[in-house]
């Protein structure tokens, strides 16, 4: 290779991998924005009923935040199976909020309007205490929300204090429910104990959340 050609490759390496990293970095901090042990961050969606819903509102109180989306097999696995609606009903009869929150954007395929969203929770005996608007991605983006079904936990203070899956089996088969450790009901049991949550950062799974580039 000629002497000038090498260190113009060089530099060249040096520079992608430079922007590479700097993108890897960018990726961290915006999924790191809400972090455990840290004060959830504050947000204003509207709810399926065109009602406008803030994380404020139910200071006082825990709080479950569900990412979710009909159309991601992961999701349709604990809504057909009764999981996901046996939680938001055990829980929230314990005067837990349950906020399912839909960042996908209306020009994915698998999109739902408001009132067909709510519509298809309902069929799923689903009972969340609001299943809120997030098109535009901004409150998604802030926690970090990856994938659906991606899960949190506030406490009564305002601090979030779970972040992850619903449960250890990363997979679309109902099957597998019966056999995981749900780290949802795990968290919610020892937050309302007044314990420390056992497992606060688990890793989510499901479908990528369709942003709004």
């Amino acid at each position: 290779m000629p002497s000038l050609v090498r260190p113009l490759l060089q530099r060249r390496t040096a520079l992608l991998t430079s922007v590479a990293a700097c993108a890897l970095l960018a990726a961290g901090t915006a999924q790191a924005a809400a972090a455990v042990g840290q004060p959830a961050p504050a947000f204003t969606l509207t709810d399926t009923n065109g009602k406008t819903r803030t994380l404020a509102e139910f200071k006082g109180k825990t709080v479950v935040l569900e990412w979710t989306n009909p159309g991601c097999p992961f999701v349709r696995k604990h809504y057909d199976s009764a999981n996901l609606p046996g939680l938001q009903k055990e829980f929230t009869g314990k005067d837990v909020v349950w906020l399912a929150v839909n960042s996908t954007e209306k020009a994915a395929s698998d999109y739902l309007p408001p009132q067909q969203l709510a519509r298809w929770i309902q069929d799923k005996s689903g009972a969340p205490t609001a299943t809120l608007m997030d098109e535009e991605g901004t409150v998604g983006r802030a926690y970090g929300a990856r994938t659906t079904p991606h899960m949190y936990i506030v406490d009564p203070q305002g601090t979030l204090v779970y972040a992850g899956g619903i449960d250890s089996i990363a997979s679309a088969r109902a099957s597998d429910i019966k056999t995981a450790t749900n780290y949802v009901r795990q968290g919610l049991d020892e937050t309302l104990a007044g314990k420390p949550i056992s497992q606060a950062q688990t890793p989510p799974y499901g479908c990528t959340i369709k942003y709004r580039s």
